[in-house]
């Protein structure tokens, strides 16, 4: 049977007609990812009496993942942000015939970088606050972007300005539905609030990148952001949704004053406004934070079914179902307990 390189390189000398000798070596798995297979090669071809050499990624749908995504979506994302402010791998194929790879997948190039830990301490060293910034202000841009004939938007539906939260809190309270393997009373409980006390409408709609976080973009030795990544779950609502979720404690390690281990709440608050164009409502901006904690319960729920059913065997999907879900429960309940306190 033909190795994984084999038939990548196949399917890219079948896709790169003008290209000869075409081979990929050096093809390793990168873990940590729970939604596609990722791994990263070497190819090399030959082009009009040139050679070429150049570092490729492979996002590879898996047998069973923390969350269900298309990966024609993922494609779409990073091609709305090709050549912009926002700094993506730059794209090379979309293979749906599941005749190559046995399953649907796309290649893009290796960005240069490293990937943090979301769980280590001070990941960032003397950069964080030179990563902080460019942090929330390539959210901000993300946020501004307009949506109008992007191809995310050709691949995704827009919700109305009125409906954007309960149609991500309906899909994500679904999964829980489906994927509880014991009961979630916090989350539960969580959800109840948010039905309770919607947020208003956003001032407009954007791109969600939908795991804008700490652990999902590259960063060199300078300190320059050069990618950012994991673009599955894009899609079109709430800005407020993308500063929710990055802001969530989960991210913040030992240093909760500081989000994703960056810069000060406060300031990159500021900075995402300054980029974005858009002024914060708070109260809309607390919604949107407890519906994080809400999702990020529905993910690690979901990955705990996968694994407790043999589907998946990443020891990913087992630890973050067993930590992060009680993690977050813990998170909800302080959340609530502030709120109580604050009632007149």
């Amino acid at each position: 049977m033909e190795s994984i390189s084999e038939r990548l390189a196949r399917y890219l000398a079948h896709s790169m007609p003008e290209a000869s000798d075409l081979e990929i070596s050096g093809l390793t798995r990168i873990h940590g990812g729970a939604s596609r297979e990722t791994y990263r090669c070497t190819a090399r071809w030959q082009e009009h009496g040139l050679d070429y050499e150049r570092g490729l990624v492979l996002r590879r749908d898996p047998v069973g993942s923390l969350i269900e995504t298309e990966r024609s979506v993922e494609y779409a994302a990073y091609a709305t942000f090709q050549d912009s402010e926002v700094p993506v791998p730059e794209l090379w194929f979309l293979e749906e015939d599941e005749r190559w790879l046995e399953r649907p997948f796309f290649v893009m190039t290796e960005a240069p970088g490293q990937a943090a830990n979301p769980f280590a301490s001070e990941p960032y060293g003397c950069h964080a606050e030179t990563i902080g910034e460019q942090f929330w202000r390539i959210l901000g841009k993300i946020s501004s972007t307009t949506v109008t004939g992007t191809p995310i938007a050709a691949q995704v539906d827009a919700p109305g300005r009125d409906n954007a939260w309960r149609r991500e809190l309906d899909h994500w309270e679904n999964v829980i539905d489906a994927d509880e393997i014991e009961p979630q009373p916090i989350v539960r409980a969580a959800i109840r609030w948010l039905r309770r006390n919607p947020p208003p409408p956003p001032e407009r709609l954007a791109v969600v990148h939908g795991d804008y976080r700490t652990g999902n973009f590259l960063f060199d030795e300078q300190g320059r952001i050069t990618a950012i990544l994991d673009w599955e779950m894009c899609h079109l609502g709430d800005p407020l949704e993308d500063l929710g979720w990055a802001l969530d404690p989960l991210w913040a390690g030992t240093t909760p004053e500081r989000p994703g281990q960056l810069l000060d709440r406060t300031r990159g608050i500021a900075t995402w406004e300054g980029a974005s164009g858009l002024t914060v409502d708070q109260d809309a901006l607390r919604w949107w934070e407890i519906f994080a904690h809400v999702k990020g319960s529905a993910i690690w729920i979901s990955g705990s079914r996968e694994y407790a059913s043999g589907t998946n065997h990443d020891p990913v999907l087992l630890i973050s179902g067993w930590l992060c879900t009680a993690r977050h429960a813990e998170i909800i309940a302080e959340r609530f307990v502030r709120l109580l306190e604050e009632r007149p």
